[in-house]
């Protein structure tokens, strides 16, 4: 006879679903449904995915309301009745933008799965849930606390890919060269306007118009367009040195001796021979002097002098007004032509606070760029008397520098000579406020010497320990997640090494306020960042 208290129920229990799986961001839960069944009497086997069965039986102790009786259950696995639970879209919904969690910062994306955070400045995927995720995220309140909301990304912010493939918007501020320039609306609608014809036959209007303005500019007889810098210096060093044997003087850290690949030797066979630059661009007259060569059938004829203004390799130095006026008499008396490398000459006259002309009152020769600072795509002038430029004009032909319709950019170098040049002053102040920001970090890693800036360069100086010009151009340009979450952006700066220990910035026309101020937040990180190294300091005693 059976025993009631032992006696056993069986009761069917439908299990939903014994399976998870996604959709979306949500996962589909297992639900367990059962008449008159405590859940902590339950105990069922893990089961694989792959080898969930269609249906099964497991016992379970139930509790009567007799204590000592024990119910058996039989449960049956039936997949075929599923609980859908509501999952949110990938796609971006543009009702979104009205709920309060999203309001002030939410926008759409690059693409239909995408959204874009303006507080943060970094897309999203689109699910709700993953806003709503990252609307808690403690940066973002950070973000909204500090008042970063509706961030407009400007459009010279570039858009690139992380190792994930997420998008990021970076700043990047090009201080390699006042060379990188991007023609203005206004400079292309000038370009585009300009009369042209065959300036090798001299019938382009345009070339003749700039050539006579920077003549005039200069109070000189005439000039001559040419396509580069390069080329500008070497036309004039052939010019001057017509015949074989000759030598020139020029400065040990000058453009012509150091950037143009020896042209002046390897085109013209011409040698040249070195005065030491002093730290404003000069060089000793006395040693001048001593380096002019006799009559000895030995040596070469020295037969011209060159100076460069402003100097490139001595931070944008503006060479002292005194000393070319000593320069030239001494010239004179030496009977010794004398060229100016005046690639940035515009930018000496607004530091100086004088004309063109004058600075150049004492010159033969002199080459202008107007690409350089003036934000021309292209071009340089040779300006001298009529005789000089009419042997320049041969020496241009050879070297293949005749240009056909060269109006279209001659057109934007007058249109750089009427509405850049004035302006110059504002790289210069640019200039002056980097390097004051470096100069209030009294850093031992990176310094730089603020009275020596006066135009539009900056020379940062490394000590060689912590951090040489190449790690320091190549950290500027990298950006890591720190700096991202302490600076609230990421900022590239490029900038380019001159010598092992010397980086330069230069400041161009392209360059605004918020780009001045990006580059003193990612300066100051940068500086303090080699700053707190640890390193070991290294004396010998003799």
């Amino acid at each position: 006879m059976e025993d009631p208290a032992t006696s056993v129920k069986k009761k069917e229990v439908v299990v939903a679903s014994m399976k998870a799986e996604y959709i979306g961001h949500s996962i589909e839960v297992a639900h367990f449904a059962a008449s008159d069944m405590e859940p902590q009497g339950l105990s069922m086997p893990s089961l694989e995915e792959a080898e969930v069965p269609t249906e099964m039986t497991v016992s379970v102790n139930e509790q009567t309301p007799d204590p000592g009786s024990i119910e058996v259950t039989e449960l049956k696995h039936t997949p075929e009745k599923k609980r859908r639970v509501r999952v949110y879209s990938q796609k971006f919904r543009k009702e979104w933008l009205h709920l309060r969690e999203f309001q002030d910062w939410l926008s759409e994306g690059s693409a239909a799965d995408r959204a874009y955070c303006t507080t943060c400045n970094k897309e999203l995927l689109a699910g709700k849930s993953e806003l709503l995720k990252h609307a808690m995220g403690k940066k973002h309140k950070k973000r909204v606390a500090e008042g970063r909301t509706n961030m407009p990304v400007p459009p010279d912010l570039s858009s690139v890919l992380d190792e994930t493939g997420m998008p990021h918007v970076l700043r990047i501020v090009d201080l390699r060269s006042d060379t990188v320039t991007q023609p203005s609306r206004e400079m292309k609608e000038a370009m585009f306007n300009a009369p042209v014809g065959d300036d090798v036959f001299s019938e382009d209007h345009t070339v003749r118009a700039l050539e006579e303005k920077v003549a005039r500019m200069l109070e000189k007889e005439a000039a001559l367009f040419v396509p580069s810098g390069t080329m500008a210096n070497l036309i004039c060093v052939l010019t001057h040195c017509w015949g074989r044997g000759s030598e020139v003087i020029v400065g040990d850290q000058s453009h012509l001796h150091l950037w143009a690949q020896g042209g002046i030797a390897q085109v013209g066979s011409i040698h040249h021979r070195t005065i030491k630059n002093l730290p404003d661009g000069t060089f000793s007259l006395q040693d001048l002097r001593s380096l002019v060569r006799g009559e000895d059938p030995h040596w070469p004829v020295t037969t011209l002098v060159c100076v460069e203004n402003t100097h490139n390799m001595m931070g944008g130095k503006a060479i002292p007004l005194q000393w070319m006026d000593d320069l030239g008499a001494l010239c004179i008396e030496l009977n010794l032509p004398l060229h100016m490398d005046g690639a940035r000459l515009i930018n000496a006259s607004v530091a100086l606070g004088t004309s063109p002309a004058r600075l150049v009152q004492s010159c033969n020769s002199i080459s202008l760029c107007i690409n350089k600072g003036l934000g021309a795509p292209m071009g340089s002038l040779v300006v001298g008397t009529k005789e000089f430029i009419a042997r320049a004009l041969r020496v241009r032909k050879v070297l293949g520098g005749g240009l056909h319709q060269a109006g279209i950019i001659a057109a934007a170098g007058i249109y750089a000579l009427d509405h850049i040049a004035p302006r110059l002053s504002w790289d210069h102040t640019n200039a002056r406020a980097i390097a004051q920001s470096v100069s209030e970090e009294h850093s031992s890693a990176i310094t730089v010497d603020l009275k020596g800036v006066q135009t539009n360069v900056v020379l940062l100086h490394c000590d060689n320990i912590r951090v040489n010009a190449k790690k320091l151009c190549h950290r500027l340009s990298s950006v890591t997640d720190s700096e991202t979450e302490e600076l609230g952006e990421q900022i590239v700066v490029m900038v380019l090494p001159v010598t092992e220990t010397a980086v330069r910035l230069m400041l161009h026309c392209d360059i605004k306020k918020d780009d001045v101020k990006a580059v003193i937040k990612k300066l100051r990180y940068v500086i303090q960042e080699y700053d707190n190294m640890m390193y070991l300091e290294y004396k010998i005693s003799v």
